[in-house]
């Protein structure tokens, strides 16, 4: 019951007693206790989550910072609130786009799978893939912007160490002293280094694509020369295979090959 207690009254003014007047808000109390009950297992589910979350105001600082968050940055829920997240706590060369990311939300359009760098207390960087989702008030208004993120760190760090695995063999390949080429299932040149385009004449865009055996090779060994390629294509790879190479100025270079699939 919603009371209000009134003093009561005889004809002298002596207090006799009191008088409530009441309002059963049965329904409303049990309803507003499920609220607070749903509220504080909402709180304890973000707090907990085996995932990072943060939130940001409208004028983007950190009003949302879950215990994952604070494990992976090592910055305490204390320590960032208040803070403005994109300068504090992404690196800068980012800043730029997650802001960009940020001001999208905060106009209702959401990102999916932004991938982020944070900048953690001991001047790490850790990988987060993030969904950046909206925050309303029970008037639809915008408030701020939730991410709910997933630590990629270590797919990300491998998937660096593979493009840059990747980029140095190819300057390897590409800076070679000794003529590297390649060509596809169907024969095609798809791999034509530096050495190759000196010795040919050819350079790797006017190759790309065309057919090794019947552009480069002199006539008499084409047929030779299609067969070790067949073969390596099935996987019989053939060392120390001399072949001729016809060059852009029409002479004859003469090459030691190993075909390998």
């Amino acid at each position: 019951l919603l009371v209000n207690a009134t003093t009561r009254r005889d004809p002298e003014s002596n207090i006799v007693g009191v008088v409530g007047v009441a309002q059963d808000v049965t329904v409303a109390s049990m309803h507003d206790r499920a609220v607070k009950s749903m509220a504080q297992e909402l709180r304890q589910l973000i707090d907990k989550a085996n995932a990072p979350i943060f939130g940001i105001d409208v004028d983007g600082k950190v009003n949302e910072w879950n215990d994952k968050t604070a494990e992976i940055t090592g910055y305490s829920r204390e320590e960032a609130l208040d803070k403005p997240l994109v300068s504090t706590f992404i690196v800068p060369q980012l800043r730029q786009s997650v802001q960009d990311v940020l001001d999208r939300a905060l106009k209702g359009a959401e990102t999916s799978n932004y991938e982020l760098e944070f900048r953690t207390k001991t001047n790490e960087v850790r990988y987060l893939l993030v969904n950046a989702t909206t925050r309303r008030d029970p008037e639809s208004n915008i408030v701020g912007v939730v991410g709910v993120a997933q630590d990629v760190t270590v797919a990300s760090m491998h998937d660096r160490a593979v493009k840059s695995m990747a980029q140095e063999l190819r300057q390897l390949i590409d800076k070679a002293n000794a003529p590297i080429f390649g060509i596809d299932v169907d024969g095609k040149v798809n791999e034509w280094n530096d050495k190759t385009a000196e010795i040919t004449g050819y350079s790797r865009e006017e190759a790309l694509d065309k057919p090794l055996v019947s552009t480069f090779i002199v006539p008499q060994l084409r047929q030779s020369v299609q067969d070790v390629l067949d073969r390596a294509l099935k996987g019989a790879e053939t060392s120390n295979y001399e072949l001729e190479f016809r060059t852009k100025t029409n002479e004859v270079r003469y090459l030691l090959v190993n075909a390998t699939t």
